[in-house]
């Protein structure tokens, strides 16, 4: 009789579930159920509860709830989610990509002493994105929310809160905060006694080991989904976490993940500790270390610029001369979350499909600069080995020439479409049966896929981007200074 595991991906847009066999990998039953993004300007916010109602609605769509032995959640990094005594959402998530904490992110680095401080100690340096920096929003524009809020979850949290009745996450997703340490593997007592923060540590989440299970699913959580009570419930992890696990990924071959974000990252055997903070200093899932850099504008940004120009995504030209900085959501990667995207070098004759082309580049030459750093401040990326190409812009041939053209590395494209799901599965049948989540991943050969070879660098192509990007960064900054 096979027995069956599943894994949810609880991404931005959407939740996704796959059922596999653990023994083979094979999967066997899908589900999704999409979400609701709200907010203008710099909010990005979404009620857990949808979530919840996804994840109930994909598992039903796969028919099989009632067979799976285990079930682990990866999802959406970072998010902030408060909760009063009863364990009920006290206002929408804050997501990942909600950039309104700008501002308190640069008080956090300042109270610690510094991006060197924030590195060394932390493994990350404040920005937006990050847990904290959004606390310390609520703090301060929700005073009566942040004193009511009793228990603070990250997105896999809440899941996994909903499904076992515990507060529990793993060392991955709690990296993220900004208030778990991975050099001493704690919340750290340091920056929760900031003034911007002020938390009580049992305010937050158990961190569990990598095959430990949080608890089994609920009575009540059965009732509402399908699964059996006393299904075993993983530990959970973030999205990227999950991709790299499902990916069985060795230390030092780079992923490039194409989404909403655009995020490069590898596994590390080395702490990373990078002061400039274009790299986040995360743990992954398995007890090593996971360097990450990530973009807030990337497939979005393409498919923005291609609508506007009345183009299908793949209708490209030479860029030429033109350059475009795609910033249309500020970024993280450079930190300019207050940016917004830019054209440069248009002239009369320019074809739209060269601005199109540029508006690729642009997105993919920031991932590219990003694991340079990554290189140097990890256990370093293997000299020949390819990137890894995952994500919804994957298979698109365009995203896979550009990638190739100015990295000069070959490019592996997996089968598999559902890594992060997949990941969370094999983290669950870990948990099952007490093994190595890597063990598992690397069983099931989930890395198999499509090899594309290098094609030399395209240097003058880079030299230009760098060049725009450079003094238009610098006259940010001027600006910044001068308001």
């Amino acid at each position: 009789m096979r027995t069956l595991v599943a894994g949810a991906d609880c991404s931005t847009q959407s939740t996704k579930v796959v059922v596999l066999d653990a023994d083979t990998g094979d999967v066997v039953a899908t589900g999704r159920a999409e979400h609701v993004v709200t907010g203008t300007g710099g909010a990005r916010e979404t009620h857990p509860d949808v979530w919840w109602q996804a994840l109930r609605q994909a598992l039903a769509e796969t028919g099989l709830a009632a067979e799976i032995s285990a079930i682990s959640v990866a999802g959406q990094q970072h998010g902030l989610v408060c909760l009063d005594d009863s364990g009920t959402p006290l206002r929408p998530a804050m997501l990942w990509n909600d950039t309104r904490s700008a501002s308190d992110a640069v008080l956090l680095v300042e109270a610690m002493g510094g991006p060197t401080a924030w590195a060394s100690r932390i493994g990350v340096v404040p920005v937006a994105s990050f847990t904290a920096s959004k606390w310390a929003w609520l703090r301060r524009r929700e005073p009566a929310v942040a004193d009511a809020t009793t228990a603070i979850r990250l997105p896999h949290d809440y899941m996994t809160q909903r499904l076992a009745g515990v507060g529990a996450t793993d060392r991955g997703d709690a990296s993220g905060t900004a208030w778990w340490s991975t050099e001493t593997g704690e919340y750290s007592p340091e920056v929760l006694g900031l003034p911007q923060i002020r938390l009580d540590a049992r305010v937050l989440p158990r961190v569990l080991k990598s095959n430990e299970a949080a608890g089994q699913v609920t009575a009540v959580a059965a009732e509402a989904t399908g699964l059996r009570p006393g299904t075993l419930v993983g530990p959970g992890t973030g999205d990227n976490m999950g991709a790299a696990l499902g990916l069985g990924l060795r230390p030092g071959v780079p992923v490039l993940s194409l989404g909403t974000s655009g995020t490069v990252y590898l596994v590390s055997t080395k702490r990373s500790a990078d002061p400039t903070g274009d790299v986040a200093g995360f743990a992954d899932a398995t007890g090593r270390f996971l360097p990450l850099a990530c973009t807030l504008n990337c497939t979005l940004a393409v498919d923005r610029m291609a609508a506007w120009l009345g183009l299908d995504r793949d209708d490209v030209a030479p860029s030429g001369g033109v350059v475009v900085l795609p910033y249309f959501d500020g970024e993280r990667t450079p930190n300019v979350p207050d940016a917004s995207a830019a054209i440069f070098g248009l002239r009369h004759d320019t074809d739209p499909r060269s601005i199109l082309m540029a508006t690729y580049e642009g997105a993919i030459l920031s991932l590219l600069d990003a694991l340079d750093t990554i290189d140097v401040c990890s256990s370093g990326v293997e000299p020949d080995a390819p990137l890894v190409l995952i994500g919804g812009g994957a298979r698109g041939k365009t995203w896979q020439e550009v990638i190739r053209r100015l990295s000069g590395r070959p490019v592996s494209v997996p089968e598999a479409s559902d890594l992060v799901a997949i990941g969370a599965a094999a983290q669950a049948a870990a948990t099952l049966r007490g093994e190595d989540p890597q063990k598992t991943a690397a069983r099931w050969d989930t890395a198999r896929g499509t090899l594309l070879d290098a094609m030399p660098r395209d240097i003058e192509t880079i030299a230009r981007h760098r060049g725009v990007r450079q003094l238009a960064l610098a006259a940010v900054v001027g600006h910044r200074a001068r308001a």
